[in-house]
């Protein structure tokens, strides 16, 4: 039995795990409905994540996917980071506050989070994903051993023939176009930059795993698109952004309807690794800056201290606004609505049928 035929899906479409937005009422219409749902536990501790979990195996009893985050953890540097905070004060000022007196490193990776793999290993979910690395053999074999389904996320073919050798049975190829954090393993080294389906054709003819596509997807006919070109699933995230179940607030979802949806762009700014977001005051702040940056997700420390009280004087330009290059092409509906939209559009693209 293939990776792909052990989750049990009608549809090929998985939604993206993203952190903050994505929640438990999200996975669990998305599973109903067909799909692969998740949820993203990278920013939360292990009894948070325990907590998410619960919440989605009460909703459904069909597969669902855990993701994590394996960034190398932050090397500090003292001059670096103040030297961080004094370009950011006069931002803060804007506001009448100042900067924090010190930086801290937010959460956890997986790579050093025991915690997270004992609750992952007592209650293993059936699909768990990697963004930003992987773990070590260790964990990787507890993991296996547990009975999950492993995924990882690859910008290139040398981090999905990675992923292959530690023993993942899944790859995400995450193409430019793609909202959020760029998923590489080392954001220091050359970034290819590859669109969605030049890298999943290079992935699936050469990486020998199966292979989802991720970036810029929207409706069935991307997905369609996606398949013809190797992928054995599609994975979106922009397209659940305006649903009910998403957990984007009330400026974000009005800046995703706004011209900003045309203007996205890759920043490291906000959190100290590239990611791609709409348009913003932060954004555009940090294109003129080229100080180094804070490892993430030490850099995320100022950037969630600056939106704070951005926010709280009613100026929403300094979020994290991530959004895939589809933006523009957002429907509104919910969760199952969405799912239910892009089956039928693949049905009207002559696709194979359900897979269940």
């Amino acid at each position: 039995m293939s990776p792909i035929d052990r989750l049990g899906l009608a549809y090929p479409i998985f939604q993206a795990p993203m952190a903050g937005v994505s929640t438990p009422a999200m996975a669990v219409a998305v599973s109903e409905a067909g799909g692969l749902g998740a949820i993203a536990v990278g920013s939360v501790g292990a009894a948070a994540a325990g907590d998410l979990m619960a919440r989605v195996r009460a909703g459904t009893r069909r597969a669902f996917n855990v993701n994590l985050f394996v960034h190398a953890p932050p090397r500090r540097d003292a001059t670096r980071e103040s030297a961080w905070l004094e370009a950011l004060r006069p931002l803060f000022a804007a506001f009448d506050a100042e900067p924090p007196a010190t930086l801290t490193s937010p959460y956890l990776s997986f790579a050093e989070d025991d915690a997270m793999l004992a609750l992952l290993v007592a209650e293993p979910p059936p699909v768990v994903s990697f963004h930003f690395g992987l773990p070590d053999a260790r964990r990787i074999a507890a993991l296996r051993q547990a009975g999950c389904l492993l995924v990882s996320t690859a910008t290139s073919l040398a981090e999905a023939l990675a992923a292959r050798d530690a023993g993942v049975d899944l790859v995400v190829a995450q193409g430019y176009q793609a909202g959020g954090h760029r998923g590489v393993f080392d954001p220091d080294a050359p970034d290819e930059r590859l669109d969605t389906l030049s890298l999943v054709r290079r992935l699936s003819w050469d990486a020998g795993l199966p292979v989802v596509a991720a970036g810029g997807l929207m409706d069935g006919r991307d997905i369609r698109a996606a398949l013809d070109a190797g992928a054995v699933a599609a994975q979106l995230g922009t397209a659940f952004l305006l649903t009910p179940e998403s957990a984007a607030d009330a400026a974000y979802r009005d800046a995703l309807v706004s011209d900003a949806a045309r203007h996205t762009v890759m920043t490291d700014a906000v959190s100290g690794r590239p990611a791609r977001s709409l348009r913003s005051l932060f954004t555009e702040w940090g294109a003129g800056i080229s100080l180094p940056r804070p490892d993430y997700p030490v850099t995320y420390d100022t950037g969630k201290a600056l939106n704070a009280v951005a926010r709280a004087a009613g100026q929403p330009g300094y979020g994290a606004l991530w959004a895939g290059e589809g933006a523009p092409r957002l429907r509104a509906g919910s969760a199952a609505q969405i799912i239910a939209q892009l089956a039928r559009e693949l049905a009207d693209a002559d696709v194979q049928p359900p897979l269940n």
